[in-house]
Parts: structure tokens; C-alpha cells; sequence
């Protein structure tokens, strides 16, 4: 009788182990795409922020238009990414070029004077910002859940449920590079 009992309980609470890992799990899987989902809801104002900042910058500098194609080209990009993966990629790349459009702007100090480009231009430092913050939050809690799904014993549960490891925010190499900064 009491083998039969103490077989009982040790399923049980196996059981109990698996239910509160797999609900953990899930927890965590949903965190990840909360915080992806708030990546995106940034990105999506500087991708409407975009094209009312390189307007403005338009109107003061006609002549550089390969600045201004970077900058198109770099939104298309990120309009048409279909995974979370390329939208990373593509977040970069409109990075990079929308910085590029600053660097133009120092050159023309009436629009750098400019109210409307003042405004655009901290709308969008916000965002970046926020971006930034974003991106870390959503790398932390990737953390916590590639994590889980790695470590014993939880990988187990992870395994027999199909979870799959989430990857990183990361930054393009030529963001990694040292900035020259010439005076």
C-alpha cells in the first residue's frame, strides 16, 4: 500500500512540476512577444515620424537627394519585413540612414533654426530613445526565457512542448565600430 502511495505522490507531483514550468514557460513566451510588440509600436511612430522630418529637411537642402533616397529606401525596407528578424535588420539600417540626415541637417543652420525640424528632430530623439529602452527590456527577458528553456530540468518540459529560443536585439557591426569623432 504504501509503495503504491508514495508512486502516487511522486507523479503528482512531477505533474504539478510540469503544469508550473509549462505555465512559466508560456508566461515567458508571451513577455517576449509583449516586449517585441513594443519594439514595434516605436518603431512604427519613427517610421511615421520619417517622412515629415525628411520633408522639412527637403525644402533646405534640395540638392542631396542621395541622403533622402537612403532614407526612403531604408523605410521601404522596413515596411516590407515580414519577420521579426528582418525588421531588426531593416530597424538598423533606418538607423544608420536617419542619422545620416541629421549629419546633413548640421550643415544648414537655418534649418537647423528651423521650429518644425526642431520639433520633428526631438519627436524623433525621443522615439530612438524609447526605442533603445525597448530593445533592452525585450534582450532581458530574452534572456530570462532562452534561460529556462536551457536549464535543467526545465528544458525538459521546454523540449517535450516545442518552445524554441528567441534571439537577440543586435546591433549591426558597423554600430559596433569606434565613431571618429574630428573637430
Amino acid at each position: 500500500m504504501w509503495p503504491l502511495i508514495i508512486v502516487i505522490a511522486i507523479v503528482v507531483l512531477l505533474v504539478l512540476y510540469v503544469i508550473g514550468t509549462y505555465n512559466s514557460l508560456v508566461g515567458l513566451r508571451n513577455k517576449v512577444r509583449d516586449e517585441w510588440s513594443q519594439i514595434d509600436v516605436q518603431l512604427k511612430r519613427r517610421f511615421d515620424l520619417i517622412p515629415n522630418l525628411v520633408e522639412t529637411v527637403k525644402g533646405y537642402a534640395k540638392h542631396e537627394k542621395g541622403t533622402f533616397e537612403d532614407v526612403v529606401k531604408a523605410r521601404n525596407t522596413f515596411a516590407s519585413a515580414t519577420t521579426k528578424e528582418d525588421e531588426m535588420k531593416a530597424s538598423n539600417e533606418l538607423t544608420q540612414a536617419v542619422s545620416k540626415l541629421f549629419a546633413l541637417a548640421e550643415s544648414y543652420p537655418e534649418l537647423k533654426s528651423n521650429t518644425n525640424f526642431l520639433d520633428l528632430q526631438g519627436q524623433l530623439k525621443d522615439t530612438e530613445d524609447k526605442i533603445s529602452y525597448a530593445r533592452q527590456f525585450y534582450n532581458d527577458i530574452v534572456l530570462k526565457y532562452n534561460d529556462k528553456i536551457m536549464m535543467f530540468p526545465s528544458n525538459f518540459v521546454a523540449k517535450m512542448f516545442g518552445f524554441k529560443s528567441e534571439t537577440y536585439f543586435e546591433a549591426l557591426k558597423e554600430e559596433r565600430e569606434n565613431v571618429k569623432v574630428e573637430f
